[in-house]
């Protein structure tokens, strides 16, 4: 009993109801001046031409979302469209819509309001009052039982409700809905957001990251060193790295805040001396060779590439300390070549292993490229290829 009463505490059912009686409003009142039924055709052929409007999907959408679903204009629920119709198929699937609507409509007025008047005109004639004829009175003569015969009539007026608003709400959904193109864009939009996300956080982990290995290590070597000046040395290349990441983190927030907010900011390969003088400062010998016009590397190109920089030394300074580093960057016309080696030693991350290698391997195939991380004659290596076109 509880499941059945349910859908009346709920706010929907009665907006539903509403919804269909506003589909019959105009019709019935321009049948008040002309009573013939044919006003009913005449209401049906006008709504055909209305639905070529591109703009009345949008109507029908927010008010279906609004009084079908319960969904604000704004919602993100994408089960019924707002957008105006911009294909043929839109168009006819909005016909059907309004037609289905007013006779759907036209069904659920009549219906509800003669269950009514029978509800009342039994409880009239269980009371011998005379009641007009032809409202669901079939019963002849003033009995007393009539009464118990009203509350059928109101159960079945309570089904018309529930029953008619589902009905609507499934049309909906079929007619309103969103079309395979729509469901594409919508599909591949969520995509996007998805790699936006991913790239925010591969961000987040190469930028902190490297900066607090930076100043774990320096941290340790000025207390192993135990000498002053070097102490702060390293308090200054920490204190570098660490402003360096905050500006890392406020602009990613920022692009968290602001979807529109343009990308040029982030650091880009002719920025890679703030990093090579990070990991010397951190006591590892840096070899580094730059050859070609960098700066004339592609924004997207060349910010991975940077990115791919950092992670490669915050690997070695990880793993591998204070040791020789040698990196090598040659820019040619087609490709973007980056390889960071250094000495082998008994605390290496497999090949396969760690977040930080596999986000170089994503952010090289991202651009078409490829990477390669793993041992190779005696030395780790990172090396990755970026195409430029």
């Amino acid at each position: 009993m509880v499941r059945l009463l349910r859908p009346f505490g709920r706010a929907v059912t009665y907006t539903r109801w509403l919804h269909l009686f506003i589909a019959v409003v105009w019709p019935a009142m321009w049948m008040f001046v002309e009573e013939a039924w044919w006003t009913w055709l005449v209401a049906a052929v006008t709504l055909a031409p209305a639905a070529l409007v591109p703009a009345m999907r949008t109507v029908e959408g927010l008010q279906a979302r609004l009084l079908l679903t319960g969904h604000r204009h704004n919602s993100e629920s994408s089960d019924i469209v707002v957008a105006p119709s911009v294909s043929w198929r839109d168009r006819g699937r909005l016909v059907l819509w309004l037609e289905a609507r007013l006779l759907l409509g036209w069904a659920t007025a009549m219906l509800s309001v003669k269950l009514l008047l029978s509800s009342v005109d039994l409880v009239a004639s269980a009371f011998g009052q005379d009641v007009d004829e032809g409202v669901l009175i079939l019963l002849g003569g003033h009995r007393w039982w009539h009464v118990l015969l009203a509350p059928v009539s109101l159960a079945a007026l309570a089904a018309t409700v529930v029953g008619s608003g589902l009905l609507i709400t499934a049309l909906a959904l079929r007619l309103l809905g969103p079309s395979p193109a729509e469901r594409l864009a919508a599909l591949e939009e969520r995509t996007e957001q998805l790699l936006e996300r991913t790239r925010i956080a591969r961000e987040l982990h190469d930028s902190i990251g490297h900066a607090l290995t930076v100043a774990v290590v320096q941290a340790g070597a000025a207390r192993a060193a135990g000498d002053p000046a070097f102490t702060d040395r390293a308090l200054d290349a920490i204190e570098e790295t660490g402003r360096a990441a905050l500006e890392d983190l406020e602009r990613v927030l920022g692009i968290l805040r602001e979807s529109e907010r343009p990308v040029s900011s982030r650091p880009t390969l002719t920025d890679a001396d703030r990093l090579l003088e990070s990991a010397r400062a951190s006591g590892a010998k840096v070899d580094a060779e730059l050859t070609g016009p960098v700066d004339t590397v592609p924004g997207p190109v060349s910010r991975e590439g940077y990115r791919i920089l950092q992670e490669a030394l915050t690997n070695v300074l990880r793993h591998a300390g204070a040791v020789p580093v040698r990196v090598r960057i040659d820019v040619t016309g087609e490709a973007l070549a980056l390889e960071v080696r250094n000495p082998l030693t008994a605390d290496i991350p497999g090949p396969g292993r760690g977040s930080g290698l596999r986000g170089i391997r994503e952010r090289a195939a991202l651009l078409g490229g490829h990477a390669h991380t793993g041992p190779d004659r005696g030395d780790w290596q990172v090396h990755a290829e970026l195409p430029l076109r």
